[in-house]
């Protein structure tokens, strides 16, 4: 159940940038089970929007493959900035936008439990002109750190997997380039605020145990543990107000809304 506060702050942000010519686009951010894909999905439906996810663009399993050869092992795991084809991501966003009334758009998908692009002509398509496009992910809109604050680890799969910090700033450094170029095409960005980063592992095995249908065990719970940590450095970032949001959505553990806030609004 999406609560209706977020529908109707998802159409304020369109209806601040709907114009004649002009299909606005919307980004919402949030820690992994956050509830983004959800809301994503509601505000299509009843606000006339398409919506597609950061995750449907990662790079493929070869792809990543080839990035930790050359790179930096870590780049293997999907889901950091660095792990995503921004370029099928921009494509896709530019033929949503200037799809005609009949148009059918093909949308990217990727295929979490084979950890893979899904193959050509599985993924869904978009069918018309959207009132607005509704993107979702993690880390949209995160600002790069200093080097002051990437010189210290976060957690045990920094020390132990990064202790030369050279993932880390790659990812940073990317933030900074391409990624902070997406994010400049936004009409307009929310935020759904976790508590603390604390919850995300929660959240991250109840949003498995959704996708697969089964109860997470104990060893798969440790194993999420673990890749939860490829994210915890941004997330904790953005937490601490390293996202350029126009509207943030604070939530509880239970991932219920708080409070609807506009930072900078008087």
């Amino acid at each position: 159940m999406v609560d209706p506060r977020l529908i109707r702050a998802v159409d304020h942000l369109i209806r601040r940038h709907e114009r004649p010519g002009h299909v606005p686009r919307i980004a919402i951010a949030g820690a992994q089970g956050s509830g983004k894909s959800t809301l994503a999905a509601e505000a299509a439906r009843t606000l006339s929007c398409a919506t597609l996810s950061l995750d449907d663009v990662y790079l493929t399993k070869a792809e990543r493959a080839g990035l930790a050869a050359r790179r930096h092992p870590l780049f293997a795991v999907r889901g950091p900035p660095g792990t995503h084809d921004l370029s099928l991501l921009d494509g896709t966003l530019n033929r949503l936008r200037a799809a005609a009334p009949g148009d059918r758009t093909p949308l990217p998908a990727f295929d979490k439990i084979a950890d893979d692009r899904s193959s050509g002509g599985e993924g869904p398509v978009f069918e018309g002109c959207p009132r607005a496009v509704l993107l979702e992910g993690w880390c949209l809109g995160a600002t790069p750190q200093n080097e002051a604050a990437l010189a210290v680890p976060v957690n045990a799969l920094e020390r132990e997997d990064d202790p030369d910090g050279l993932w880390r700033r790659e990812i940073n450094d990317r933030l900074d380039s391409d990624y902070a170029r997406l994010f400049a095409t936004f009409d307009a960005l929310l935020f759904l605020r976790a508590p603390a980063f604390d919850p995300v592992l929660d959240w991250r095995t109840e949003q498995e145990a959704a996708l697969t249908g089964s109860p997470v065990s104990v060893a798969r719970r440790a194993e999420l543990a673990r890749f939860v940590q490829h994210f915890e450095r941004i997330s904790r970032h953005m937490l601490a107000g390293g996202v350029a949001a126009d509207v943030v959505a604070d939530l509880d553990e239970g991932r219920a809304v708080r409070r609807i806030r506009s930072p900078g609004a008087p």
